[in-house]
């Protein structure tokens, strides 16, 4: 495989950046061009960009019982695409400025789940959606005691309305592979702790 192209200095133009809308989200609309694998620039694009704040998200596990800890929610998302809006989700949250991604794997885990992490473990950062939305997600697995792990969670002011659920790890995994769990950042991080167990159980248990 050939490298990947790396910009560098003048390799995007942007010509013009609007705001076009600002909620608890932003969206923007920019015109801009890029240079061509071809060599030059390509035309002049209109992109609109969904911005974001980055997110974290955590999958708790409990290696003693080879146990995770995984959240049900509604999505509006979900339920305009047209499956079933009460998701099998990881405990995730925005990072707000000057924040941490660690703190605030640590501040959701409790106001999600009731849970009190111990050793988080980095998996990866990854664009969600790179076509539309600038959204960076920095993405954990994080000890825990599952036996904890129980009840309905989450802020009341913001509306949440969070149950927990506790899965044998393979009952998780199992639900990927019905399509019971689907979405991304859950995706992810169960199949990379099915890859990276044996590791895991041998420096947590």
């Amino acid at each position: 495989m050939s490298d990947i192209f790396k910009a560098g200095p003048g390799d995007v133009e942007i010509t013009q950046r609007e705001e076009c809308f600002r909620g608890f989200y932003r969206i923007d609309r920019l015109r801009l061009r890029h240079r061509q694998f071809a060599g030059g620039m390509g035309p002049l694009l209109t992109r609109e960009l969904f911005v974001r704040h980055d997110a974290v998200c955590v999958l708790p596990y409990d290696p003693q019982r080879d146990e995770v800890v995984m959240i049900e929610q509604f999505r509006v998302g979900a339920l305009e695409a047209g499956v079933n809006p009460w998701l099998l989700e990881l405990v995730a949250g925005l990072i707000d400025k000057d924040e941490e991604p660690e703190t605030v794997a640590r501040r959701e885990a409790v106001e999600e789940a009731g849970l009190t992490l111990g050793a988080l473990w980095p998996i990866s950062q990854y664009l969600p959606s790179p076509g539309g939305s600038n959204e960076l997600v920095h993405l954990f697995v994080g000890r825990c005691d599952s036996s904890q792990a129980a009840g309905i969670h989450g802020l009341p002011e913001e509306g949440e309305d969070i149950r927990v659920h506790v899965l044998a790890l393979e009952d998780a995994l199992q639900a990927v592979r019905d399509g019971k769990i689907n979405n991304a950042a859950s995706m992810i991080a169960l199949q990379w702790l099915a890859l990276n167990r044996a590791e895991v159980r041998g420096l947590w248990v």
